[in-house]
């Protein structure tokens, strides 16, 4: 609410969400229920912020490498991190940097209310 005054009409809010908001891991069900509240609010505020022409959008990345892999998981689970996706590894946080630009720039003026899973193929 505070940085709606300063957005005007072409503006882009991006989100991050999870594949957690669709596909829940059973140990993580309070990340995940947090995630798919934050779908949830995108869709709305999309539709409340498009008469204004603000876009609102959401990234909801998969199994990507971040110093939390490491530092949460054992070794065995570490070892085998992203590979049930269909491209069988983890994503690098650079692949993730295209799907925000995309969203965030004039490309994608006719995409709001929606979101883009960097999964590595799990949907």
């Amino acid at each position: 609410q505070a940085a709606l005054p300063h957005l005007s009409a072409g503006a882009t809010i991006v989100n991050t969400s999870s594949i957690q908001a669709f596909d829940p891991s059973p140990g993580l069900l309070d990340y995940a229920s947090t995630k798919a509240a934050i779908v949830n609010f995108t869709k709305g505020l999309a539709a409340q912020l498009a008469e204004d022409g603000i876009r609102v959008n959401a990234v909801c990345p998969g199994p990507i490498w971040t110093p939390l892999i490491p530092a949460t998981m054992n070794a065995d689970k570490v070892e085998d991190f992203g590979a049930d996706t269909p491209l069988g590894r983890a994503g690098q946080p650079a692949e993730l940097a295209p799907a925000y630009v995309f969203l965030a720039s004039q490309e994608s003026s006719y995409v709001t209310g929606d979101r883009i899973l960097v999964t590595g193929g799990r949907s």
